[in-house]
């Protein structure tokens, strides 16, 4: 298999649910992946630009997994975006640098489908809310592949059921088996 880079954009992934269970399932199904925990090696937001671009540039897909906050990135992957996809390096006249390479943006949603909908709470469907981030892989000369997201992937602590965390957990075990599919096929 052509290498493959996770990154993992949650703020605190041991108080996830949905974000944890898809990527304990994708260390299961792609053990050759490097599988990288932002919110573990960069705490304090101070981000190893020359280590996190050599990350890059040995992967052939990189795959962004996080929560959708705010119809974006968390605050550390987007710190992390803007400081790695840097001109020079990732675009601009001497960049190009990830010319070629496969970009996935995978993540989880709180709301549920339905409210992602013209007339649901968010007014617009989550391919309206997509662009930015399908404009960082044409910047970047890299190939977007289509995204790969759960909805209704919300779990509040002392107040989720055993239940509402069982279904989370089985969606997640859902999204992940979708995503690893992908993954291989690209392979």
């Amino acid at each position: 298999m052509n290498p493959v880079l996770i990154i993992s954009g949650h703020p605190n992934l041991d108080h996830s649910v949905a974000n944890r269970e898809i990527l304990t399932q994708l260390e299961k199904t792609l053990p050759q992946a490097e599988v990288m925990r932002l919110d573990l090696v960069y705490p304090n937001y101070q981000i190893d630009v020359v280590a996190e671009q050599n990350r890059l540039l040995n992967a052939d897909t990189i795959v962004l997994q996080f929560p959708f906050y705010w119809y974006s990135y968390p605050a550390l992957l987007k710190k992390w975006v803007d400081d790695v996809f840097v001109y020079g390096f990732a675009h601009g006249s001497t960049g190009g640098k990830l010319a070629g390479k496969k970009l996935l943006i995978s993540f989880t949603t709180g709301a549920a489908a339905e409210q992602y909908q013209p007339d649901g709470a968010m007014h617009h469907s989550i391919e309206q809310f997509l662009p930015a981030f399908k404009q960082l892989a044409n910047l970047c000369q890299m190939q977007w592949l289509p995204p790969v997201y759960s909805n209704g992937m919300m779990t509040i602590p002392n107040v989720s059921t055993a239940e509402q965390l069982a279904l989370v957990r089985e969606k997640a075990f859902a999204h992940a088996a979708r995503l690893s599919k992908i993954i291989q096929a690209q392979n």
